[in-house]
């Protein structure tokens, strides 16, 4: 599905704005990735690895067929709940139609879009502003949103941050069941190693593991996270 060979990855919005052709900070380094249909794929590491950068980038090169679920959300708030998650449907649809759904939502999009809310446990009604939603039900209509544009391949970056961790377990079965490839930055290390068939983890910008979550060492991944705290310790 996706081939990445020695992917070295810069971002300077000073320098990209200024058209001076640097390449600016680098953020990822001689990344190799094969990542195949059907692919259940967690990736993990410290803050600031590079993670939201890898998978910003793999979206980049599936967006024709991957639906992104950001940490930024995106979400209107002056709509409700039903139009937010609308908006993944927006593409699918001419712009008279989508107009006219804006003022009379079509019931079978009600009824659609009530029962995906449902699958992801968001019980309000639809009719609620996102607004006056609470940060782990905003999160839902986000992951809703992006379900509803019916991609192959879902995308999120920490989709299920405020989310308690059974929760968030029983939701990503609902997004195994409702998506053939899942690739997904997961904050939480044990849902990583027991709910993905794949794990890769980043530190400093290199990929130091890529294996089937079965065959990865715990021990190996606690001493990442733990070498970056010292590290992050004895700079300051």
């Amino acid at each position: 599905m996706l081939t990445i060979r020695n992917l070295d990855l810069f971002y300077d919005c000073t320098a990209a704005s200024s058209g001076s052709g640097e390449r600016g900070h680098q953020v990822l380094f001689d990344v190799n990735l094969a990542i195949e249909q059907g692919d259940k794929v967690a990736i993990i590491g410290p803050s600031g690895a590079g993670k939201s950068s890898l998978l910003h980038y793999i979206h980049k090169e599936l967006e024709h067929q991957a639906a992104l679920c950001s940490q930024e959300q995106g979400l209107v708030d002056n709509l409700s709940l039903y139009h937010n998650v609308y908006m993944g449907a927006l593409a699918r649809h001419g712009w008279w139609y989508n107009l006219i759904n804006l003022i009379r939502p079509f019931s079978k999009h009600l009824t659609a879009i009530q029962s995906l809310c449902d699958r992801l446990e968001l019980d309000q009604a639809l009719t609620k502003k996102v607004d006056t939603l609470s940060g782990g039900q905003r999160q839902r209509v986000a992951l809703a949103r992006a379900v509803y544009q019916r991609q192959p391949v879902f995308i999120g970056d920490e989709p299920f941050s405020a989310l308690d961790p059974l929760m968030a377990r029983r939701l990503i079965e609902q997004l195994f069941l409702l998506h053939t490839s899942v690739i997904m930055v997961v904050h939480d290390r044990e849902l990583a190693l027991s709910h993905f068939d794949r794990v890769i983890a980043l530190s400093r910008g290199r990929v130091v593991i890529d294996s089937p979550s079965d065959q990865v060492d715990k021990c190996e991944v606690e001493a990442l996270y733990q070498s970056d705290v010292t590290r992050l310790k004895i700079a300051c």
